[in-house]
């Protein structure tokens, strides 16, 4: 078991890597993108589980409404806003300002 959540994780870190600056994409654009058996559920456990030195932008992943809902694994957990905004991305209430226009959808490379 312990190496299916390995390669899974691997294949959603790799994809996550992928997600150009300035751009962000959904917990669940990447896990349909892995075609796995698995909800975008899984693909926030698997970004909890990325630690800062790791080359993985996990702060560049955000839910369907562009939320920031994964701003609390972050230290401080205003850190995800702070590099998203350095990335050019427009903040407010925890949302991505005009965020179809920041959405990376992987199926698509845009």
């Amino acid at each position: 078991m312990t190496k299916i959540i390995s390669d899974t994780y691997e294949k959603i870190f790799e994809l996550v890597r992928q997600i150009p600056e300035g751009k962000v994409c959904t917990y669940g654009l990447i896990a349909q993108k892995i075609g796995e058996k698995f909800s975008a559920r899984v693909v926030g456990y698997a970004l909890n589980n990325t630690h800062l030195g790791e080359d993985v932008p996990a702060h560049r992943v955000v839910n369907r409404n562009g939320l920031l809902t994964g701003k609390h694994h972050f230290n401080p957990s205003t850190l995800m806003q702070k590099l998203l905004e350095n990335e050019g991305i427009k903040i407010e209430n925890d949302k991505v300002v005009d965020f179809k226009n920041h959405l990376w959808n992987p199926s698509e490379g845009n």
